[in-house]
Formats: structure tokens, C-alpha cells, sequence
């Protein structure tokens, strides 16, 4: 049951792009086409899935028993750099369009601090293995829904009549606020 209310606490409640704002670069930037903003939900979410598995065994099997936990952040930026990196490898081989699609926003994942807050967030609550591993998976896929929900909802607001000083990321910043306080209003239920 505390697995569940996890996953429910950090996929809807607690989403990290609408309570705490991490990775608002994606969502502005590659969320202006839905199939766009799924893909790049799809790499984010194998990112963040494998980097909090291997970041929590690194941190808990490499860097606490020779008492260097001082490095977790620089271990923790090479491992998902070393991810991006594979996925990256990967889409360009196997899917060129999507690689193309994604441009610069791919490699961005790296410095996505969504990516980075789950690995050290799991370290702070003092996750077990799998309750990390629940943690990223949540917050992955509450990244994808938020990510393909705004899309749609930008899709519409390109042909919106909109005033002229808020067309673009004025409104989509206004938008993005108001998913947040309807995020808000649920804080209660989990």
C-alpha cells in the first residue's frame, strides 16, 4: 500500500513539473507537438527509471561504505550523462526522425534537473532500492502526462484568438501556472 501511495503521491500530486517546476525547458520547448513531447517522455522516463536504480546502488554500495558521500552529485551527473548518452546512440540508429525531431532538447536531458532532483531526492528520503526505483518511475511517467497534456493544450492555444503580447511563452507560461493549482488543489488526497 505504501508503494501505491507513493506512485500516486509523485505521478499526480507531487508532479515535479507542476509542484516544484523542474524541467520546465522540455516542457516549453519540446512540447509544442504532442508526438514530440511523448517521445521525449518515453527517453525521460527510461532516464529517470535507470538512473535512480543505478544511482541509489552506486550512492548505497559504492559511495557510503568508503565514506566519500560527498561525490553522490558529480556520480550522479556522469551516470545520467552516461544514460542520454545511450539513448541518444540509440534513437539516432534506430529512429532518425524522432533523433531529429527531438534536436537539442535530447541532450538536454542531461542537465534536466527532474532527472537529477529524483537521484538525489531518493538518497534524501532515505528510499530503499525499491522504493527508489517506484520513485522514478512515478515521476517519469507523471513528466510524460504533464509533458503530453501541455502539448495538446498548446496545440490549441496556436490558434486561439490570444492578445498579441501573449502569444508564445506568456501563455504558455500562464498555462503551465494553471495546471499547477489545479495539481494543487489535489495535495490533500494522498
Amino acid at each position: 500500500m505504501e508503494l501505491v501511495s507513493l506512485f500516486i503521491g509523485l505521478t499526480f500530486v507531487n508532479n515535479v513539473v507542476l509542484s516544484k517546476f523542474y524541467a520546465i525547458c522540455p516542457l516549453l520547448g519540446v512540447s509544442k507537438k504532442p508526438k514530440n513531447a511523448l517521445n521525449m517522455g518515453y527517453a525521460v522516463t527510461f532516464v529517470i527509471f535507470v538512473s535512480s536504480i543505478v544511482t541509489w546502488l552506486i550512492y548505497n554500495c559504492i559511495l557510503v561504505p568508503l565514506k566519500i558521500e560527498y561525490l553522490d552529485l558529480i556520480t550522479f551527473i556522469l551516470v545520467i550523462a552516461s544514460l542520454v548518452q545511450f539513448v541518444e546512440m540509440f534513437l539516432k540508429k534506430t529512429s532518425p526522425d524522432i533523433y531529429k525531431a527531438m534536436g537539442v532538447y535530447l541532450p538536454l536531458i542531461t542537465t534536466n534537473c527532474a532527472v537529477l532532483g529524483v537521484a538525489l531526492d531518493n538518497i534524501s528520503a532515505g528510499y530503499n532500492l525499491i522504493e527508489a526505483a517506484v520513485a522514478g518511475l512515478a515521476v517519469s511517467i507523471g513528466f510524460t502526462i504533464v509533458i503530453y497534456i501541455f502539448a495538446t493544450i498548446r496545440e490549441r492555444l496556436d490558434i486561439a484568438n490570444v492578445p498579441e503580447s501573449f502569444k508564445g511563452t506568456p501563455i504558455a507560461l500562464i498555462t503551465a501556472g494553471i495546471m499547477a493549482c489545479a495539481i494543487a488543489g489535489i495535495a490533500g488526497l494522498v
